[in-house]
């Protein structure tokens, strides 16, 4: 059985030590005269040696300023002391160096003028070859070139592993690869179902998929068959990533993780190659599970925007993704989960059966749902006693697990900065306020008058909603500034899951009742009113355009009519166009009057609201109960 090669690096640390080293070996040859020459002086050349007839030559390097004496064969003998008392092999014995302004020339010429013929010597002048700089020159930007590609290949290769979780390396060439996180019985996740609370409905179904993973006999069984897919549908912090974690800690089988921004890149196939590649890897190890996180980055639905596309990499990949979840190869035993909170644009190839055989909704969480995530949530803190789980989830309606889990860190840090042992119930209403209307901003400077404009505004809005029935009603107003609003008022809304024409023009009322309350009060308007504007009006188009509420227009609807992507235009005539603009201007007015009704029929209240506003900065549901007595109870029933 043949074992496995490991890649090795073809340049190492060593081999970089070894390459100077047997350079300078290769100078060390080519500069060998086959011995080592002994230095003496000039003079000593000059007076000895060449006055006795000894030299043969002198090799005069000009530009070490260096000369080799080269003695004659038979008057090597004479030297043999200076050499162990062994007669000299070799003839360059000596060497001698002299300053630059020796003239080397002359003093030859002239010495050599002045022997006898039998005493004569040659002389040349050289210039001493540089073998390791002739090597160099050509060599280093060899080896820099070298250098550089190691380098880059190391960094590569490290930005590999991080992008794909430690997967195989390859540099620039695994561009193609999966970038998904591998999570197997080596890396598990410690996340369960039991740290998921609230999403009791989607972790059934989920469970389900899990249970099927290990006991799978007690469904094949009975004929039926693992749904191929499970997509996460629902508004942001709802838990869709956290379910996706728990079956990754409960399914005990290996766990691809991914995002879908990471299949599209800037390269073109890049996107198809890593799709490919992703379901590659989880048919070697199936039974698995692979989760795409916000999938809507790659599931687009495709011929969008018709005549702008100039790239068409994204629908190459979701082709490619389609194949793969359900094409004409096998994929058994591979599970795809995924999540979104944009399900509508999402193409429908993608969610029909076959793909995603279940989309679970996940919705914001209800009262109970919002006490079980409290309960996970406030484990972790120091709590006081008074704590109640249902206040704290009636305080917080509409809000997400991520929003209660902000709620009770907020809460935590509120605690600490007050020097606190314990974490109270006014540090949770603080937190909450915190959350909804921003940080508190108590020294921004209002003019009095600004000020008094400010609080009849917001004594006008608790006006109107506690008399009108079906508005939402009121927990506390506050004319301190909070983000970049300049006064709110805090309401605790039912929790409804249909609204009807007369709730609607009571929350309309309601939301108009500050703008009424400048005009009765200043006979003029100020801008103060404007998120309460785009609210009402966007309520009134609503109910005109979409929930079929007009009296002239009718049982008729435009809700999402651009879902083909095709349609740029208004699927109504001009004339219709401007019955909806006028019908949404009647119900506009109509609120507008019933606010003026309510607010002209309780005026002395309405005042001395406004005024103890202006005293307390803030005053709650018990101030108004004690001016205008117990508010009236809403129409609980839908009349047919």
């Amino acid at each position: 059985m043949a074992t496995k090669q490991t890649k090795k690096n073809p340049i190492s640390l060593a081999a970089l030590i070894y390459i100077p080293l047997v350079l300078f070996l290769i100078y060390l040859f080519f500069n060998y005269k086959g011995g080592n020459p002994i230095k003496v002086e000039w003079w000593e050349v000059k007076e000895s040696m060449i006055a006795a007839g000894d030299v043969e030559k002198i090799e005069y390097f000009t530009n070490e300023y260096k000369g080799n004496v080269i003695l004659k064969k038979d008057r090597l003998n004479s030297y043999k002391d200076k050499f162990g008392g062994k007669t000299p092999t070799f003839t360059n014995l000596f060497y001698f160096q002299v300053p630059s302004s020796f003239d080397a020339e002359k003093e030859f010429s002239e010495i050599r003028e002045s022997l006898p013929e039998d005493k004569k010597f040659k002389y040349s002048f050289e210039v001493s070859p540089d073998y390791l700089g002739n090597i160099l020159s050509w060599l280093w930007p060899l080896l820099l070139f070298v250098f550089m590609i190691y380098l880059f290949g190391s960094l590569t290769r490290k930005m590999s592993g991080m992008g794909s979780g430690g997967g195989s390396g390859g540099g620039i060439f695994s561009v193609g690869k999966s970038q998904a996180k591998v999570f197997d019985k080596n890396s598990k996740v410690k996340v369960t179902f039991k740290d998921v609370a609230g999403l009791e409905e989607a972790k059934v179904e989920i469970m389900e998929i899990v249970d099927f993973l290990k006991n799978p006999a007690k469904y094949t069984n009975l004929g039926g068959k693992i749904p191929k897919g499970a997509l996460l549908i629902g508004p942001p912090g709802t838990g869709k990533t956290l379910l996706a974690k728990a079956v990754a800690g409960e399914a005990n089988v290996p766990f691809f993780s991914m995002s879908g921004s990471d299949f599209v890149e800037m390269f073109v196939g890049v996107g198809a190659s890593r799709v490919r590649d992703l379901f590659k890897q989880a048919k070697e190890k199936a039974p698995c599970i692979v989760f795409i996180d916000e999938i809507d980055a790659v599931g687009r639905a495709r011929g969008k925007n018709v005549g702008f596309s100039s790239n068409d990499e994204r629908e190459n990949t979701l082709n490619q993704l389609l194949t793969e979840m359900d094409g004409f190869g096998t994929n058994s035993g591979v599970i795809i989960l995924a999540a979104t909170n944009r399900a509508d644009i999402l193409d429908k190839a993608l969610m029909r059966a076959g793909r995603f055989d279940r989309q679970i909704t996940i919705d914001l969480p209800e009262l109970k749902d919002r006490e079980s995530i409290f309960n996970v949530h406030l484990k972790k803190l120091k709590l006081a006693p008074e704590i109640n789980l249902s206040f704290l989830a009636k305080q917080t309606p509409g809000f997400s697990g991520a929003d209660i889990a902000n709620v009770c860190n907020e809460a935590a840090l509120i605690a600490a900065r007050h020097d606190k042992k314990f974490v109270d119930k006014q540090d949770f209403l603080d937190a909450i306020d915190r959350i909804i209307g921003g940080l508190e901003r108590k020294s921004k400077i209002i003019p009095p008058t600004e000020k008094r404009t400010i609080a009849f505004h917001e004594a006008g809005h608790a006006t109107v909603s506690w008399f009108l029935p079906n508005a939402n009603p009121l927990l506390k107003v506050t004319i301190i500034p909070r983000g970049k609003a300049l006064g709110a008022a805090w309401y605790v809304p039912e929790e409804r899951q249909i609204m009807t024409k007369e709730q609607m023009m009571d929350e309309m009322a309601s939301l108009i009742g500050g703008r009424v309350a400048e005009e009765i009060i200043n006979n003029k308007i100020s801008s103060g009113a404007l998120n309460d504007l785009e609210r009402l009006t966007k309520m009134a188009y609503a109910m005109v355009a979409y929930y079929g509420m007009s009296d002239k227009l009718g049982n008729v609807s435009w809700y999402n009519f651009q879902e083909d992507g095709y349609n740029l235009s208004k699927p109504f005539s001009e004339k219709t166009a401007e019955m909806v603009d006028a019908e949404t201007k009647v119900l506009i007015d109509k609120a507008h009057q019933m606010a003026k009704e309510v607010l002209e029929s309780h005026m002395s209240g309405f005042k001395e609201l406004a005024a103890l506003l202006l005293e307390k900065e803030v005053i709650f549901a018990e101030d108004l109960e004690r001016i205008y007595g117990p508010r009236v109870a809403a129409d609980s029933e839908i009349k047919a």
